[in-house]
């Protein structure tokens, strides 16, 4: 069987960034199931696993078009401190959830000073060129809840539709 629309793919990866440094890693985790053309994962990775099979390594590097996309300076803004219930705690790094007129959005916060806390919707990866070492280590048809929903669920998916 060969990765195509459709199927619940299993891979194991390694992600690092243009500097060597590592992002994100299956290693000593479970591999990651996604379904194969419902946009589960970035655009690029679905492309460079399209046809291949269980036991195919590669080495794909994404652009962050096809990747996270490009930062976008307009979702950095600075705040009124005043507004985080509990300004005291706040902390160069956190994450947050908030709600826009695109619906839940997180924000990480990258600067603060007594008075202003600035947040960034950018994706964390955004602008980065990233690489990923992939093994295709499972394909298997999908339930057809999986395909209803448009995404895997594995065996202690407790989420509810």
């Amino acid at each position: 069987m060969q990765v195509a629309a459709n199927k619940v793919v299993s891979i194991e990866y390694t992600l690092t960034n243009a500097q060597g440094q590592v992002m994100d890693s299956s290693v000593d985790r479970e591999p990651m199931a996604y379904l194969q053309g419902h946009q589960n994962i970035i655009p690029g990775l679905e492309s460079a696993l399209e046809g291949k099979a269980v036991g195919d390594q590669l080495q794909v590097t994404i652009e962050p078009a096809e990747a996270y996309g490009e930062r976008d300076e307009s979702l950095r803004q600075a705040v009124p401190r005043k507004m985080f219930e509990d300004a005291d705690n706040v902390q160069v790094g956190m994450q947050f959830q908030t709600m826009t007129e695109q619906g839940t959005q997180v924000v990480t916060v990258t600067q603060m000073d007594a008075e202003e806390v600035t947040i960034d919707a950018n994706h964390p990866l955004a602008g980065e060129t990233l690489t990923f070492d992939v093994t295709v280590v499972d394909i298997r048809e999908p339930s057809q809840e999986e395909l209803e929903h448009g995404h895997v669920h594995g065996p202690h998916d407790e989420h509810h539709h």
